[in-house]
This record gives structure tokens, sequence and C-alpha cells, in this order.
């Protein structure tokens, strides 16, 4: 970056500029392909400009007492202008991010839309933050971890690059809402129970039963087609689907 384009950018975009290239070099030393982190650095500063705005809409609605209506007014005007900003900006960057084929397409009567291809970032995020849930319910297990990438990569694959991108939020959101029931369905069918490794119950010695989970609950047509797509053990899903319906009650239902 020359001068003159460092001058017009300003400091705080230039100083931006320069830690995300450095970023990208750093990791690309550490084998991480140049877009996959453009991808990630992406997601990330969309995020954290998502968490803005949300903070910024909590302050907004704090207006000072006793200053009036014009002031109170226009307090809410320009809150809005701010807020308003910060989520184009984070949508932008967010698009920018996953690529033009995140569009959330409308149904046309036609089937499903085709999905993108499942990237390796994709699969990354998703394989950290499914191991720690995992994990807060369960032990480890012996479980091939190959396995568990087949899997996840049909899960993903019932996604658009969108949704992929904020799955870690929805996942954690979900075994929130259920933790009693999730908590249930691990120590009577997952490792540690009485349930052997091999068998209809195999999944759940998966961290990626937690993710087949939540996609069970939310698209069961779309996870199936494509864990049929996969030649994934069907004896699998309907497992973890048994063990499931066994382990609920009408109290730990997640929303």
């Amino acid at each position: 970056m020359n001068a003159t384009e460092e001058d017009r950018l300003g400091p705080a975009e230039a100083d931006v500029r320069n830690a995300k290239t450095t970023l990208v070099q750093l990791l690309a030393r550490a084998g991480v392909y140049s877009g996959d982190a453009e991808e990630l650095i992406g997601i990330v500063e969309a995020g954290a400009l998502a968490l803005a705005r949300e903070e910024l809409d909590a302050l907004a609605r704090d207006v000072p007492a006793g200053k009036g209506e014009p002031y109170t007014s226009g307090w809410g005007e320009g809150a809005a202008a701010v807020v308003g900003g910060l989520g184009v900006r984070a949508e932008r960057i967010l698009r920018q991010a996953v690529g033009a084929h995140e569009e959330e397409a409308e149904g046309s009567g036609a089937g499903r839309v085709p999905l993108p291809p499942v990237g390796r970032m994709e699969l990354e995020r998703a394989k950290v933050v499914v191991l720690p849930l995992y994990l807060s319910f369960s032990t480890v297990s012996d479980l091939d971890p190959e396995v568990s990438e087949q899997v996840l990569t049909a899960v993903l694959r019932t996604m658009t690059a969108r949704e992929r991108a904020g799955y870690a939020d929805r996942l954690t959101r979900f075994a929130a809402a259920g933790h009693d029931r999730v908590e249930r369905m691990y120590a009577e069918y997952g490792p540690g129970s009485p349930i052997a490794i091999h068998g209809r119950y195999s999944l759940l010695h998966s961290p990626a039963s937690i993710a087949v989970l939540e996609r069970l609950t939310t698209t069961p047509d779309a996870l199936r087609e494509e864990w049929d797509a996969a030649e994934l053990p069907p004896a699998w899903l309907e497992g973890l689907s048994t063990a499931w319906t066994a382990s609920g009650s009408a109290d730990d239902l997640p929303a």
C-alpha cells in the first residue's frame, strides 16, 4: 500500500488493513490457504460488528431523562442511524466473506436449491464448536475421527454458506435449550454407558452427533437426503433418533 492510498484510507482503516494482511501472511506460513484465512477473518469482523450493533441497540433505548422531546427524538434518530449503519456494514462484510453463493434463495417448487460444496474452513469451524459441546455432555470416545468428519460434512451440506457461518451460535443455543435432555441421552447411550460403541448407537460416540441432532430436529428431510448421498449407515441416524425420543420429556424440549 503506497503513502497516498494510506492517507486516503485514514490511519485507523490503514492499520486494520495492515493487520489483516499480516494475519493472512502468518496463517499462510502455517499452511492455511489465503482464501480460507480471508474468509475466517471476514466472519470474525462481521461478527464483531454484529455484536457491537446489539450492544448499541440496547444503549440507544436508554435515553437520558429530563432532556425534553426534541432531545429524545434526536437521540433516537441518531442511535437508529448508527445501529443501522453497523448492520449494513456487518452484512456487507459477511457477504464478501462467504461469497456470492450464500444467497438465501427461496424454493421455487422444483426441489431444494443446490448448495455450495463444504469448504475446508467451514469443516474446521464446525469441528471447533462440536468437540467442546460434546465433551460438556460426554467423554472422549474411540470412534474413528475420520467418521466424524464425514458426518459433519453431511450436516453442513444441509445449510447455505450463511447458515454455516453462523452455525456455532445456533448449535450452542440448541444445546443450552435442551441441556437436560441432551445430557440424559448421552448418559444412557453414549460413551461410558452400557451401550457398545459398535451398533445402531455408534453415532453417539462421535462429537459430530450433537450437530446431527440439531439438524435432525430442524431439517430432518434435508439431513436424510445428504446422509443417503454420503452413504452413511442409516442405522446410525435411526439410533440417534431413537435415543433422542427415549430421553425426552415435556419439560426440556428445545425451542
